[in-house]
């Protein structure tokens, strides 16, 4: 069995369950993918698959992607990531892997490139607390003093400054599968995922 599943999120919304509980779900796309390559510990040194998502236009890849993508078919992807089998052998390339790898009630790992928000303040990036508003306070938003003594007289690694926040590769653990609706490729997870609408994600079942 594949370990994991490549999907796009569609959006949130909320439904009540079998014991009355209303809760938040998160809607994902997932698959059906495409096995474009096959990895063995023979030949590679460990066992994985190759999985293809959403389709892409021959014109639109290079000519080593699309002599890569002809050994499965006449298809090409988008995206490519590899996930972990315990037996290649039971694959082959042009294979498709769909949502039957999971079940309701699983624990799965998700992750995806959260929102990128550009360059933003301690306030909006740690959230801090902010200053005084009265009194011509002139540190509203400022982070405040960050600086040491004489010694040791520099700034330490690691300190929450202003940056770039979001834009970053993100993984939520221990998500449970809500529902799964294989005949519209739809798996329903409870909670939030990483990244806006449409973006990628990676799906994996817990601890594999």
């Amino acid at each position: 069995m594949c370990k994991g599943i490549l999907g796009k999120k569609l959006g949130m919304t909320s439904l009540f369950t079998n014991d009355g509980s209303y809760i938040p779900v998160t809607v994902i796309q997932a698959g059906p993918c495409v096995v474009t390559q096959v990895k063995s510990v023979a030949n590679d040194g460990y066992n994985a698959v190759q999985l293809g998502f959403f389709e892409k236009k021959k014109n639109r890849v290079n000519k080593p992607m699309a002599g890569h993508f002809a050994k499965t078919g006449d298809k090409c992807f988008a995206h490519l990531k590899e996930f972990k089998v315990d037996d290649p052998e039971k694959f082959e390339a042009g294979q498709e892997v769909r949502l039957d790898i999971f079940s309701v009630g699983d624990r799965i790992d998700i992750t995806g490139k959260s929102k990128g928000r550009g360059f933003s303040g301690v306030t909006k990036r740690h959230g801090f607390k902010l200053g005084s508003k009265t009194h011509g306070s002139h540190s509203y938003r400022a982070p405040g003093s960050i600086g040491q003594c004489a010694w040791p007289s520099k700034v330490f690694k690691g300190k929450k400054l202003p940056g770039r926040y979001g834009n970053s590769k993100t993984t939520i653990k221990n998500l449970q599968v809500v529902d799964i609706r294989p005949e519209q490729n739809v798996i329903l997870v409870k909670g939030a995922v990483p990244g806006p609408v449409n973006g990628l994600l990676e799906l994996k079942l817990r601890g594999m």
